[in-house]
């Protein structure tokens, strides 16, 4: 499940990005810096689309939002298309990040490099256990959890990485947005209530493994 505000978002163009286009932004950023790694400097419409199963059209209608770029019958530009959509999604700067709970799921994400790679550092870490204060992790030090206000403050953090139980997770988005937090991610499966401005996304992973299960089953059922 997830949550983002508001369900349009405005661009450099005066034509609206929604959603759904964002998150399709997103996959064609991951096919076209492939591409770029391998030296192709012109891709087209259907390229993507094939890529991500849609259409052309589809792909020609997301990139639109985006101003006017590529020609037809040459396609775009790939760094150029990049670039902008890179701007569009708001990563063409560095987002520094507080992770609120340095369990074993917060320990697997500060291993994951992707993040840094597409502009986003955790700069804070913050735990209520006594026993983990103090900690070092990748040149990071673990500070208590009243310290999360000022730990906000002194790194920028503009985002909030919840990795915390189910029964603290409000407790803890409640001090992200005291502290001036903009974006929460949230990997505790359960519903956060947050005011008008601050936005959510909420990672699920039971839930993706049960979209996963059903997709299997009537997989199976229709052969």
């Amino acid at each position: 499940m997830s949550k983002l505000e508001p369900e349009r978002i405005a661009t450099g163009t005066d034509r609206p990005l929604s959603l759904a286009s964002a998150r399709r932004l997103s996959l064609y950023l991951r096919y076209l810096e492939g591409f770029r790694r391998d030296g192709v400097l012109k891709v087209s419409s259907g390229q993507l689309g094939e890529a991500l199963g849609v259409s052309d059209a589809q792909v020609r209608k997301d990139l639109a939002c985006l101003g006017t770029l590529g020609q037809p019958g040459i396609g775009y530009a790939t760094p150029e298309l990049i670039n902008a959509i890179r701007e569009a999604l708001g990563i063409d700067r560095e987002w520094n990040a507080v992770m609120v709970g340095v369990g074993n799921l917060a320990r697997a994400l500060l291993r994951y490099r992707g993040f840094q790679q597409q502009g986003f550092r955790i700069v804070a870490l913050c735990d209520s256990d006594p026993g983990k204060v103090g900690e070092k992790i990748d040149e990071l030090f673990i500070a208590p959890l009243e310290d999360l206000a000022a730990a906000v403050r002194t790194t920028g953090a503009e985002l909030g990485i919840v990795t915390v139980p189910a029964d603290a997770a409000q407790g803890v988005a409640d001090q992200l947005v005291a502290a001036g937090i903009r974006g929460i991610l949230n990997f505790a499966p359960v519903l956060l209530r947050l005011p008008p401005g601050v936005s959510l996304v909420t990672v699920d992973l039971a839930v993706q493994l049960e979209q996963l299960a059903f997709l299997v089953q009537w997989s199976t059922n229709e052969r």
